[in-house]
């Protein structure tokens, strides 16, 4: 009889130690502990992303916030520090966008943060009062920008590791946007900041101590991809690894001289930089009418026609019959490389593919553009066009960028491809890793 309560006792304190367990999402499975979890540092998050270069124009991932947790899509852009949302503040100048506006309740950050005053250029942080809201103004290269308070919520985010754990973010809350060409907006809530400064979600996620400050994504040419945050998904070899120019506010790389056709060219000393809140890449004024002029000269003689009257981008051919898709197109032109002056035998591909569309109208068009008409002056800019169909790494850790061939068109499986003892919050399919080593805008975009 004895026994028999005991027993009773036992069982029953183990479904409540159970549900207790599964009631508190950041408690560890054994089972699912990475042996980075021992460390100072958490595991990996990763994101499906949706969306394409054309006709789209962007790629956005989507993230809740809150509590309870809403979904918002932001636009993902690894050239610039601050994440916001369209807010209900209330909002003064808002665009059309997936989902309503972001409700702030009670949570402004204060101007004595230190992610407010890195938001602000030394000796112009006008904090009067320590309990004064934190002001911020964005403003991007195509001369759009967000306007609004700073504040901070819950991301609810589930880690490789099997670990829930809603930290509390800072964000901007923006109430006022301006937007230069309407006609092209990115139909998301908000901007994902991925760059190098303390304002940026990894920078906050890795004071905390949930991840390290490493950001990959695979944007695939046929749509889609994936994001994630942490160091878990680096594969050991097979990166072509860049340093990161010290001293830089963007992931600037230093300068690359390009080749046509394997060939080099007079076209030298480009400094590049990585920025997937670009659709297209854009070189400078100079290098732009360089390339157009060698591209031109070698589509002489062959059966394409300029298509003056496509007004999808400025320069664009035509086919004696319309392009049905971009590999129809490719024959016709020869792949670019930037091979990099200040390091080895370090060269990023771009394939036709990756520096070409093929538009509505079936023509095919130059997606390299001309960075003096947007004000970039003598930066080139490596956009989403160009890194499609990589797995392309920001390791602010180590202060690179890496980049190889990829199959984006499917999730990394963590028990698959990296181990036993960890598990992806999605479902993954098979192909990742061969996929790598195989042989084979808008209003706040470029």
């Amino acid at each position: 009889m004895h026994q028999k309560m005991y027993l009773k006792a036992l069982v029953l304190y183990l479904l409540t130690w159970i549900a207790g367990a599964a009631y508190h999402p950041q408690t560890i499975n054994n089972k699912l502990r990475p042996k980075s979890a021992a460390k100072s540092f958490g595991s990996s998050v990763i994101f499906p992303v949706s969306g394409n270069v054309y006709p789209k124009g962007y790629y956005h991932v989507s993230i809740s916030i809150g509590e309870p947790p809403k979904p918002y899509f932001f636009d993902i852009d690894t050239g610039s520090d601050l994440t916001w949302l369209q807010c209900d503040a209330p909002c003064t100048k808002c665009t059309p966008a997936p989902h309503s506006l972001y409700k702030p309740k009670q949570n402004l950050m204060t101007c004595q943060d230190p992610i407010c005053a890195s938001l602000h250029e030394p000796g112009n942080h006008n904090c009067r009062a320590p309990h004064d809201q934190c002001d911020y103004e964005v403003d991007y290269a195509d001369n759009g920008s967000s306007l609004g308070v700073m504040v901070k919520d819950s991301f609810p985010l589930k880690f490789t590791n099997g670990t829930t754990v809603a930290p509390q973010l800072a964000f901007g809350c923006g109430y006022s946007q301006e937007v230069q060409d309407s006609t092209h907006l990115p139909y998301t809530d908000g901007v994902l900041g991925l760059g190098t400064g303390k304002s940026s979600i990894l920078a906050q996620l890795r004071s905390k101590g949930l991840t390290r400050n490493v950001i990959g994504h695979c944007l695939s040419g046929q749509g889609g991809g994936f994001l994630f945050f942490g160091d878990d998904f680096l594969p050991d070899s097979g990166i072509v690894w860049k340093s990161i120019l010290s001293q830089s506010k963007h992931y600037s790389l230093g300068p690359a001289d390009l080749q046509f056709g394997g060939q080099a060219t007079n076209i030298k000393g480009l400094p590049i930089v990585f920025d997937s809140g670009s659709t297209y890449t854009y070189f400078t004024s100079k290098a732009y009418k360089a390339l157009v002029s060698l591209i031109k000269g070698d589509l002489n003689g062959k059966q394409l026609k300029e298509a003056v009257e496509d007004k999808s981008l400025p320069v664009c051919w035509k086919g004696a019959k319309p392009f049905k898709s971009i590999r129809d197109a490719t024959t016709y032109f020869k792949p670019l490389a930037l091979s990099f002056t200040n390091a080895k035998n370090v060269q990023f591909q771009m394939r036709p593919e990756y520096y070409l569309v093929v538009t509505g109208q079936g023509n095919v068009c130059l997606g390299i553009l001309n960075g003096g008409d947007v004000g970039l002056e003598n930066i080139n800019v490596i956009g989403d066009i160009s890194m499609q169909d990589k797995l392309v790494i920001y390791d602010n850790e180590k202060q690179q960028v890496g980049w190889a061939p990829a199959n984006c068109n499917r999730l990394p499986n963590m028990d698959r491809d990296f181990g036993e003892d960890r598990c992806l919050p999605f479902a993954g399919n098979d192909g990742f890793l061969e996929g790598i080593f195989g042989a084979g805008s808008g209003f706040w975009r470029l």
